[in-house]
């Protein structure tokens, strides 16, 4: 069971997915979850945020960590919490000097090999691209795993520590990894914003994909208290019992052409929704431009799964079907009501959550830049900035 909102099923051609157990509200939290996996996007960061909660550090002095001295925390706490060990001893043994592009992913191996082995089981139990690994991504597996072998104490590494370990790992962190950003500051461009941090969420992975989803999820890094890296996933509309819940691995706004590929390269599946069907018919003047670009990378994100398809809600179905829609985009309606209409920023907006008395709130946050506006406002297109609420 994933909460008492969802429970988990096997459905043909899809995979693993999280149904709705019972009859969900607009706004409601589906799902809140502590990452089991957790680790820097770069070595660059680390002066910047809190190397236990990724929190932006306050002014010096900081505490840092007493071993590698790189690392640094922005409280008690989180300097007792402190870091991946295998990070903390490959920072002591020169992980800078690893070429900027295996960095990520050394990070990533060596947070996961930090893992206590309940928590590296229930990684190693998500669910991979189905295509497997490319030759290119074989390859870079041996010598990932070579530089951990160099990096890391043999002492401190698992039980089972081998190159087939280390390829299966990196198979999970392709499809599974959620990007924890940099809270959004009007005056730094979206594309500009930087993410602080990966996280793998054992339930959160089973979320599969659709380009009209019924949910999204927010993070809060820089939040006070307990929780900040959780990632809560909210209903954008009503759910009825059973149907499956999705969201979006980027962008909604991103043209079919894109999403294709995206999804075939990284996730091993084409798409074959209802807005699928729909714009694969349409013709673009630069469809047989290969330079075209994947849209707006900043709302991108990344999980485990193994299909997707026409997960529309059906009463989300009722409302694109209204007389006001264009023939040609039965689908508008999503994106007037939906999709956040700050400039450059393509954001998802879901209600709040319903109010204690059950009533629903009729205020959306926008997933990405933070924005709040009204129903009304958010159903009508031009409203703008305007309708922020303060």
């Amino acid at each position: 069971m994933a909460g008492e909102a969802l429970r988990a099923a096997d459905l043909p051609g899809r995979g693993r997915a999280l149904l709705a157990a019972r009859e969900i509200l607009e706004g409601e939290v589906i799902l809140s979850e502590s990452p089991i996996l957790l680790y820097p996007s770069s070595l660059a960061s680390l002066p910047s945020y809190c190397s236990a909660c990724f929190r932006s550090l306050p002014p010096p002095p900081h505490a840092p960590c007493p071993s590698c001295r790189s690392a640094a925390f922005c409280s008690p706490a989180c300097a007792a919490a402190s870091h991946p060990r295998l990070i903390c001893a490959a920072l002591s043994n020169n992980l800078a000097a690893a070429p900027e592009a295996h960095q990520e992913p050394l990070l990533f191996l060596l947070s996961a090999y930090s893992l206590q082995e309940p928590s590296l089981r229930a990684l190693l139990s998500l669910s991979s691209a189905p295509q497997g690994p490319s030759p290119s991504q074989q390859q870079d597996a041996a010598s990932l795993h070579a530089m951990v072998a160099s990096l890391a104490p043999p002492h401190l590494l698992p039980p089972g520590f081998s190159p087939d370990l280390t390829a299966a790992l990196l198979s999970k962190d392709r499809t599974n990894s959620f990007s924890i950003m940099e809270p959004y500051r009007p005056d730094v461009p979206l594309e500009l914003r930087k993410t602080r941090a990966y996280a793998v969420y054992h339930q959160a992975s089973l979320l599969n994909h659709d380009c009209l989803p019924n949910a999204c999820h927010f993070d809060y890094v820089d939040r006070p208290g307990p929780g900040n890296t959780d990632i809560v996933v909210r209903a954008l509309h009503g759910i009825s019992e059973g149907r499956e819940v999705c969201i979006s691995y980027f962008a909604a706004n991103w043209r079919y052409a894109d999403r294709q590929r995206r999804l075939l390269e990284d996730y091993g599946f084409r798409c074959e929704c209802d807005r699928c069907q729909v714009e694969s018919k349409w013709k673009f003047d630069d469809d047989d431009d290969d330079d075209g670009g994947d849209g707006d990378d900043t709302m991108e994100e990344e999980h485990d799964k193994e299909d997707a398809g026409d997960g529309a809600d059906e009463g989300m179905e009722q409302e694109e079907g209204s007389d006001d829609v264009d023939d040609d985009f039965p689908h508008s309606f999503f994106f007037v009501r939906y999709l956040c209409d700050r400039e450059d920023c393509y954001g998802m907006l879901a209600p709040l959550p319903p109010l204690p008395n059950g009533d629903l709130s009729h205020v959306f946050e926008c997933n990405a830049c933070g924005q709040l506006k009204k129903e009304e406002d958010a159903d009508e297109p031009d409203a703008g900035e305007s309708s922020m609420v303060n």
